[in-house]
């Protein structure tokens, strides 16, 4: 069962909102948030961490990106989707440069939300279609792609390979003996630093390289002693 943070100071947007999540997931438990201060201490004091937080960027008592900010500098492991008003395509590439896992315009339809919702989920960094010029902005030039695959962390190479293998973060999760929740997150990193918005973009894009020969460890091959869950 997942674990949802809704954080707008809206009642009717709000119950917008979780319609959206009951339409991705009917089994959701969602916490509401009116202020970020509200925010804060529902993540402080949650008996188990979120698995997705929505947040409006407008948010009372905040400047600019100050909300946003403060919940990724207090809380960096939870992923956070932008649903707001305010989708000028570079406030929208700013807001994905802090590493969110997604932006979806207020406007959109609740089955977009929920697709967005679903997507975000499953690891990947979600923007509503039409929001930004279009997928080349956000994918990686071929002769900067080394570069960004070097960037990565062991796990997250072993996690890309299993990936371009087909696997479900589930069965991931399972090779690497660490929990979903992990996975995710590891997911939702590598899709940032390869500058792309979903894993079938990741393998698009790391097609264009010989990945086998970068040194990436097979799948279930042991690199460190299994992580705590």
């Amino acid at each position: 069962m997942n674990h949802f943070l809704i954080i707008d100071d809206h009642p009717l947007f709000r119950e917008a909102l979780r319609s959206a999540v009951a339409l991705a997931d009917p089994k959701a438990e969602i916490v509401e948030a009116g202020a970020i201060e509200t925010a804060i201490e529902a993540v402080e004091t949650a008996e188990r961490s979120f698995d997705l937080a929505l947040l409006d960027l407008t948010m009372p008592g905040t400047t600019g990106f100050e909300g946003l900010l403060e919940l990724r500098g207090r809380f960096p492991r939870l992923p956070i989707l932008v649903v707001s008003a305010l989708d000028d395509p570079k406030i929208v590439r700013q807001v994905l440069a802090y590493g969110v896992a997604g932006f979806v315009s207020k406007s959109a339809k609740k089955l977009d939300l929920s697709t967005a919702i679903t997507e975000v989920l499953a690891g990947s960094v979600y923007v509503q279609p039409g929001l930004i010029s279009g997928e080349s902005d956000r994918r990686a030039d071929a002769g900067d792609l080394p570069s960004r695959i070097a960037s990565l962390t062991p796990q997250q190479l072993r996690v890309l390979s299993m990936i371009r293998q087909g696997l479900l973060n589930k069965q991931i999760a399972y090779e690497l003996n660490v929990g979903e929740t992990t996975v995710k997150a590891h997911v939702s990193e590598i899709l940032r630093k390869l500058n792309v918005f979903s894993r079938t973009q990741a393998v698009i894009e790391v097609a264009k390289l010989d990945f086998d020969k970068l040194g990436v460890l097979p799948a279930g091959a042991p690199a460190q002693p299994p992580a705590s869950r």
